[in-house]
């Protein structure tokens, strides 16, 4: 369970916690709280901090001795840089620093949010702080023998509240929980999570959460056309399924579609990848993890549109009953795909999905996907490719994402490369013939399957999983997406409209 937030007035050097956090900015200038620290010892953390080579820099923390002049039983001093460049994001990262450093203890006072400027709303502010804290107290011990959860389970806000401060403290908290379930679920090793027992695991969801769901198995699959998820799922032991979620709050008028890649592992099939490629492939299904942890969170966040979600769920294994390269797919929409690869799996289960979020009639879609290396190439691990069919959707979906704090780059998708994707035997090939552009040539492939419907594709297979530590991102899964996704349904508008 996440820490509680509560919200006060009491002066700095009365409140009572285990551990009390104040900023310091560039230079060594103390931020709010930090003064009060400063006089009720004495007019002493200028030398301290010199001594010490703190210098108030971003990412810095420095554990300050009290002497029990404070009714905190400890205090450390967090950098927040110069005070004119502080953003929502250096907040959470700070935030996510000093949850870390208050991680062996209950209790924790800070005086951060009153660090923010006065050209950052302040109930946005409050939410960034809370998802920092939330955020930077992840830990996945599932598997650890002597595991060390974070003690913390109450934090106290001190400075200017009000209504919104507290709401927003709670939405940020809630925001972050759906994020840290997200991730849990991308960290699980591939074998404890099938598609059947993800499809479980989104039943249990869905019933805790007001949401309709709908599993697809077996000759379900083969009924419903979904040539697509029945071919890559072919290969494995464990059969696929596809799941659909449902949020339809009272008087919605409006109705946007989300669809999560959901390959739990991806060994490439008969195009197999080498032994190194496959170290991480558990984190293939991060898409359908942000989806499903962001349905989780809409009746709580009391989102207004109507939200419909798709999440295709495979494992992509060769033996004797894998797809072929030189097979031929037929999907939902009755396209047909020549699969060329086995290991550009992913785009022939979301074509799929997002043929069926089209008979929903959605005002628009919106896809995540660890879909290629290419785009992690182009943009590397921190930034997520965004390409779409419609600007007014694709401004909308940067704007959410730009709110969220997740970083995307928006990338073309020219008609001209589309000539690339050509078949000799099918409609459409599941590769491009040629080495380059394999992010925008994945994009086209899935344009080929959402008609005229507003759609984004958002390729997340950078900052879904992290290779070290950053903030209040931990190494490996990072829930990457779920953010954006209830910033979007929080803030719909059909494009056009």
């Amino acid at each position: 369970m996440a820490a509680s937030f509560t919200q006060t007035t009491t002066a700095v050097e009365a409140v009572v916690a285990d551990l009390l956090a104040v900023p310091v900015f560039a230079e060594r200038a103390l931020g709010p709280g930090a003064d009060a620290v400063d006089s009720a010892l004495g007019g002493g953390l200028a030398e301290f901090m010199d001594k010490t080579g703190f210098n108030g820099k971003p990412g810095e923390s420095l554990a300050v001795p009290t002497g029990g002049r404070l009714g905190a039983k400890a205090v450390i001093l967090v950098g927040l840089g110069k005070r004119d460049e502080l953003t929502l994001d250096g907040l959470r990262r700070a935030a996510a620093v000093v949850a870390k450093r208050a991680s062996r203890v209950k209790s924790l006072a800070t005086t951060l949010l009153d660090a923010a400027p006065d050209s950052v709303n302040r109930a946005d502010a409050a939410q960034a702080l809370a998802e920092g804290v939330v955020l930077g107290s992840y830990k996945f011990l599932r598997y650890k023998g002597d595991p060390k959860p974070s003690k913390l389970s109450r934090v106290i806000v001190v400075g200017r509240g009000g209504a919104r401060v507290k709401a927003s403290l709670w939405r940020g908290s809630r925001i972050a929980e759906a994020v840290s379930w997200a991730r849990d679920l991308v960290n699980e090793p591939s074998g404890a999570k099938s598609p059947a027992e993800i499809a479980a695991l989104t039943r249990k969801v869905a019933r805790g959460s007001g949401l309709k769901v709908k599993v697809l198995t077996g000759s379900n699959l083969a009924a419903e056309r979904l040539g697509g998820v029945i071919g890559v799922g072919q290969g494995s032991q464990r059969p696929p399924c596809m799941v659909r979620l449902e949020y339809e709050p009272a008087g919605a008028r409006r109705t946007v579609a989300f669809v999560g890649k959901g390959v739990v592992f991806d060994s490439g099939g008969l195009s197999l990848k080498p032994a190194a490629g496959m170290e991480t492939m558990k984190t293939d299904m991060s898409g359908a993890a942000a989806v499903i942890a962001a349905m989780s969170a809409l009746r709580d966040l009391e989102v207004k549109a109507r939200v419909i979600a798709y999440v295709p769920l495979v494992e992509n294994m060769p033996s004797g009953s894998a797809i072929r390269p030189g097979d031929v797919l037929t999907h939902r929409n009755g396209k047909t795909v020549e699969v060329l690869n086995t290991d550009a799996e992913g785009r022939l289960i979301l074509a799929d999905a997002l043929a069926m979020a089209v008979e929903d009639e959605p005002d628009a879609i919106v896809d995540l996907a660890t879909l290629t290396g290419a785009c992690v190439i182009a943009l590397g691990e921190k930034i997520a490719g965004l390409m779409g069919n419609d600007d007014a959707w694709s401004g909308q979906v940067g704007d959410a994402a730009d709110r969220a704090g997740e970083s995307m780059w928006h990338l073309p998708l020219p008609d001209e490369y589309r000539k690339l994707l050509d078949s000799e035997v099918a409609d459409i090939a599941n590769i491009s013939g040629g080495r380059y552009g394999g992010a925008l040539t994945a994009g086209l492939f899935l344009k080929e399957f959402v008609g005229d419907v507003p759609w984004v594709h958002l390729d997340i297979a950078g900052p879904a999983r992290a290779s070290a530590d950053d903030g209040h991102t931990p190494k490996g899964g990072t829930g990457f997406g779920v953010r954006t996704l209830l910033e979007i349904a929080s803030s719909f508008r059909a494009p056009g409209r």
